[in-house]
């Protein structure tokens, strides 16, 4: 069994245990049908049930009333559901920004993360998303912009635990771009109840979007698994035997969301995605 000396610091693997990946779906795939009403959020559950996944991550904007938090009765509705179909819920997300120089607004979104934070725990999710924030303020030092995330969540984090709910911050090609920068977020907040969410579709400007998702794997609490990558600002598709093969050497253990996006049925592409990660992760 490796020495704990040979993990780096912070990283989410267990020594000795060899990865372990477990297939939940991100249930932004089904956005459209979802705030259309086409589909309830039970029949997306039940839709996932039928096609394989191990779990379901539901987003909390698909909970009716956000960004108010759901009654229990939905809550554990839910919750009841999946444990019927066999369903895990991996996680579940809220929007934040914690960047904007208004030192009250990112207080406010502290108290909201925190209010979900128990709708996590009462849900069962062991995660729950947050992000750095929407641009970076103009005239304003990077260096003062990530002191005001760090500070965020580590506030978040701080109640998270409390409630046994860990933080994952969700790289999102929004303030901050590159995987360097959620590194030393890492760092700098180095509770266990804290980790990355690795969104493969989000680090756009770098020239290997492989070698930056390499970069964060070791520090991952879970996943967003898309169909695109982008090099340079340009989407070209996934290739999914180079992620299942970082996902491996990284030894991973735990739910990795897939998630698709864009026109087209998202039934069809959701099964059809599925299979393709399912055969990636077999070679």
């Amino acid at each position: 069994m490796p020495a704990l000396s040979a993990v780096p610091a912070g990283a989410s693997v267990v020594p000795g245990f060899p990865a372990r990946i477990k297939t939940s779906c991100n249930l932004y795939s089904f956005n459209g049908p979802l705030t259309s009403g086409a589909m309830s959020l039970e029949q997306v559950l039940e839709f996932c049930a039928e096609i394989g996944f191990d779990a379901v991550d539901p987003t909390g904007y698909y909970f009716k009333g956000y960004p108010a938090v759901p009654d229990d009765a939905l809550i554990y509705r839910i919750k009841h559901l999946a444990f019927s179909l066999g369903l895990g819920i991996s996680g579940t997300g809220v929007r934040n920004d914690f960047a904007v120089p208004d030192a009250g607004k990112r207080d406010a979104d502290v108290a909201h993360v925190t209010r979900w934070v128990d709708v996590a725990a009462k849900l069962g999710a062991p995660v729950l998303r947050v992000f750095d924030g929407k641009v970076m303020p103009a005239g304003v030092p990077k260096a003062t912009v990530l002191d005001w995330i760090v500070n965020g969540i580590q506030r978040c984090v701080t109640a998270a635990e409390a409630h046994g709910v860990m933080i994952v911050l969700q790289n999102h090609n929004d303030a901050l771009k590159v995987a360097a920068d959620y590194l030393e977020i890492r760092t700098r907040i180095p509770s266990r109840w804290f980790g990355l969410n690795v969104d493969i579709g989000s680090l756009r400007t770098t020239s290997d979007p492989y070698a930056e998702i390499a970069m964060l794997a070791p520090y991952a609490y879970t996943w967003q698994v898309k169909e695109l990558v982008y090099r340079n600002d340009k989407e070209e598709r996934v290739d999914l035997k180079q992620i299942a093969r970082i996902l491996k050497e990284a030894r991973y253990r735990g739910y990795v969301p897939i998630e698709t996006l864009g026109p087209g049925d998202p039934k069809e592409k959701v099964r059809r995605y599925l299979d393709e990660f399912r055969t990636a992760l077999a070679i």
